[in-house]
């Protein structure tokens, strides 16, 4: 063996064993780029749209190329980290991450641009479930795997509410391609540094990997998130370019779900839905992400348009909520053990709908008391809600399966976050266009008036162009009907976040936490009914004798140790 492979090996088995938390702290520097690459480019749009000229629906696609992709291929790129090796897929994920952001931030036509951005996505897809996997490998124990999830979930939330404050910082002393070229000296770091530290693991191995089945998820899942997203843009939920992708995807996803249930080695094991904290973990979540996208994309209108802000300084007016959201996850461990994972994620729920409602309080004027205290009080309740959700799924998920529970949950996000700019952006609208149905009583032009009704932000070009007295009567009106719909949005968001408060209740009441080395029951089910496909009777395991005679007892991790690819625990026995 060469010196270069045995340095290799010390290094991988120190992070396999107490240096696991420097193995935390790379997973969280690939997922804060992932995270800063979902919101960065929203702030760069003008700038993108001055230099490349693309058309309205190139323009879209620049932006929706990045999420829709990852949504699709969560599913795909999870289960086959668990075939093939999480590690792989991640080390993979980081090269083509690099590589599609020099070809982004070097692009001379949008169509560049939308094939690097669709790149970013198959990068990001291959990032954030092996992110999540390995961290359920490397921290088996769960007191010390929610102290580490504390952590990932608020570098998540950090990265996507820092995303626009950088980007607005990169454009405007450097130009629109800087938001894409930060990413290049990160993932070269940490490319090398991975392939040392990071330990590989696997899932089960039985049978062959469903390739059919996996493109039929991608598929069904590109569906769904398109329409919910043209749904969110206004196209209306009957119109056909909604309606025929929702309908695809959906029809799809049940074919997936009916080929996995006759697979005798699925990509993924449907019978986790049937486990009540597993099945209420993903809906909190993906309540949790609809609430959230849905309310943040709102308050940005409401701080942009109404308050008169700048992009820098509201982004600074969200920090507050990004800071709770760290506070949280800090604490989420701490707190998880103490009140369990039902009064966690159900009072997060609660905590989150109260300080939606203290936002009715928001009016033409501001209030940077009130704003300040409803945001941190809505970072940490929805984050105390993604941090409990997230540990009860992955707690629940045997640890073979880890790859397909963390796509599940991954696409659930993205899915819960779609879905909150398509519903709360739909409730805003509907509640904003009737205040401006008397416009044409007050002498504004009836097309001038339709225009206007769209949002409010073409109601203020529209006020412009017209000018004088009927100009600044379209635009006091424009706002005060978008306040109208603000306060009615926000109590529908209150109403959806109650609900998800009442679904908590079928969480677990504690947190389980077996003795270290002693496996979860439901692991220990999963091993035992994996061993009995796989082992002809009177066969036994490379490091078991034969049990004749006598009943099996379980015995701790100690005392069977096995190698950490065989077993899926992603570090080795010590």
């Amino acid at each position: 063996m060469s010196g270069t492979t045995t340095a290799r090996i010390r290094l991988r088995s120190a992070a396999d064993g107490a240096n696991r938390w420097v193995v935390l702290v790379v997973l969280c520097l690939s997922l804060l780029l992932v995270a800063l690459d979902s919101t960065v480019l929203h702030v760069a749009v003008p700038a993108v749209t001055e230099d490349l000229r693309p058309s309205a629906v190139g323009l879209l696609w620049i932006v929706d190329a990045y999420p829709l992709v990852c949504a699709s291929l969560l599913i795909l790129f999870g289960t086959l980290g668990d075939r093939v090796g999480r590690r792989r897929i991640l080390l993979l994920g980081y090269a083509l991450f690099g590589v599609a952001s020099a070809i982004a931030a070097m692009a001379d036509s949008p169509g560049v641009l939308i094939v690097a951005r669709a790149l970013l996505g198959v990068g990001g897809a291959m990032i954030m479930p092996a992110t999540l996997s390995i961290l359920r490998q490397v921290f088996p124990d769960r007191r010390e795997r929610a102290v580490a999830i504390g952590v990932w979930t608020a570098v998540a939330a950090v990265g996507a509410a820092t995303g626009p404050v950088i980007g607005g910082f990169l454009v405007e002393h450097f130009w629109w391609g800087s938001v894409f070229l930060i990413n290049i000296p990160l993932m070269a770091l940490i490319l090398p540094v991975g392939r040392l530290l990071l330990p590989e693991s696997r899932g089960s191995n039985d049978g062959p990997w469903d390739v059919l089945g996996a493109l039929t998820a991608a598929a069904g899942v590109l569906g769904v998130v398109l329409g919910v997203k043209r749904a969110g843009t206004g196209e209306g939920l009957l119109n056909l370019a909604t309606l025929a992708p929702l309908l695809v995807g959906a029809v799809l996803l049940m074919a997936f779900v009916r080929r996995q249930k006759r697979r005798t080695h699925p990509l993924i094991d449907m019978g986790m839905f049937a486990r009540p904290a597993f099945s209420t973990a993903v809906g909190c979540i993906i309540l949790a992400m609809l609430a959230l996208v849905g309310l943040e994309l709102i308050a940005v209108q409401y701080l942009q348009l109404v308050l008169g802000l700048s992009p820098l300084q509201t982004g600074l007016r969200l920090l507050p909520l990004t800071f709770a959201a760290m506070a949280a996850g800090a604490a989420g461990s701490y707190t998880l053990r103490r009140i369990g994972p039902r009064r966690m994620v159900g009072w997060g729920f609660v905590l989150t709908a109260a300080s939606v409602l203290v936002l009715t309080a928001m009016g033409q004027h501001d209030r940077p008391g009130l704003l300040t205290a409803a945001f941190v009080a809505l970072g940490f309740g929805l984050q105390s809600t993604l941090f409990g959700a997230y540990e009860s799924m992955l707690s629940e998920a045997p640890a073979d399966r880890a790859g397909g529970a963390a796509a599940i949950g991954e696409t659930s996000y993205q899915l819960g976050a779609g879905m909150g700019i398509a519903l709360l952006g739909s409730v805003m609208n509907a509640a904003y266009a009737p205040g401006l149905a008397k416009l044409p009583e007050e002498g504004v032009p009836a097309g001038d008036a339709a225009a206007a009704s769209h949002s409010l932000g073409e109601a203020y070009q529209v006020a412009d162009r017209l000018g004088g007295p009927l100009g600044e009567v379209l635009r006091s009106t424009a706002r005060h009907s978008f306040i109208t719909g603000l306060h009615v949005t926000l109590l529908v968001s209150a109403a959806l976040l109650l609900v998800g408060a009442l679904a908590a209740l079928r969480l677990p009441r504690v947190m389980e936490c077996p003795s270290p080395g002693v496996r979860e029951p439901h692991e220990a089910e999963d091993a035992h009914e994996s061993r009995g496909r796989s082992e002809a009777p009177g066969s036994h395991g490379p490091h078991e004798a034969p049990a004749v005679g006598r009943t099996q007892r379980p015995r701790p991790l100690a005392a069977r140790r096995r190698p950490a690819e065989a077993t899926g625990s992603g570090r080795a026995g010590h």
